[in-house]
């Protein structure tokens, strides 16, 4: 198993560009030990964009899928410190989902990652998720150059309650309802190059998934494990 658990928070965000070194400050020296202090929260990514439409992508990995919607992370989200309250205000274009890990393979992490953001109809569920986990997935965790491969689902109501954090900015969040992460431990070049080839949109589509399909490409920044962060 690559992931460390079969929880996640996955969150896309822009920044306005006057808070860049504020925002960095604050995320590796508060935020991110805060998060992975969470009772059951067991790891922190932070990635920035090689091609990507959202600058930034986060990844909390947690226990279970209960852990993200439990009362220890919506008592952190509903208590935001100033530090937090004066950051977030400069987020922009936040995409944030609570998920649970419906697959994971691989072998470790990489400092390359790969994400895709796509809606699956009703009735096509099912079938996505049993051909991603059991037939596409597990081949592209076969190739040369990849570190691992995941597929989450997120839970909608849960990731649309609307928290004093995200109160303090003005905009609502997206909620993208199926996730894909690619990992690579290569050059970025040859890590495009596999993505684009491995999962095109016309294998996400004949599989059942819907458009518009987002893929963004980002370098690992920063990684924080557990803390007894209080």
């Amino acid at each position: 198993m690559s992931l460390a658990g079969q929880g996640a928070v996955a969150i896309w965000h822009d920044l306005d560009r006057e808070a860049r070194d504020e925002f960095y400050a604050w995320h590796g020296e508060e935020h991110m030990p805060e998060r992975v202090g969470i009772p059951g929260f067991l790891r922190g990514r932070r990635y920035v964009a090689i091609r990507a439409d959202l600058e930034f992508f986060n990844l909390y990995e947690a226990l279970s899928p209960e852990v993200v919607k439990g009362a220890d992370y919506q008592n952190r989200l509903n208590n935001p410190t100033p530090w937090t309250r004066s950051t977030v205000t400069h987020f922009r274009n936040v995409a944030r989902s609570l998920c649970r890990v419906a697959a994971t393979f691989g072998r470790g992490q990489g400092g390359l990652a790969a994400t895709w953001r796509y809606d699956v109809a009703e009735d096509e569920q099912e079938r996505h998720r049993r051909a991603m986990a059991e037939r596409i997935l597990p081949a592209i965790a076969g190739r040369r150059g990849v570190a691992g491969v995941h597929l989450l689902i997120a839970d909608p109501e849960a990731s649309a309650v609307d928290t004093e954090e995200r109160k303090v900015r003005a905009e609502k969040n997206k909620v993208p309802r199926w996730i894909v992460i690619v990992e690579g431990w290569g050059d970025a070049a040859d890590f495009e190059a596999l993505c684009q080839s491995v999962l095109p949109d016309a294998t996400l589509l004949a599989s059942g998934a819907a458009t518009p399909i987002a893929v963004d490409v980002y370098r690992l920044q920063t990684v924080r494990t557990k803390t007894d962060w209080t």
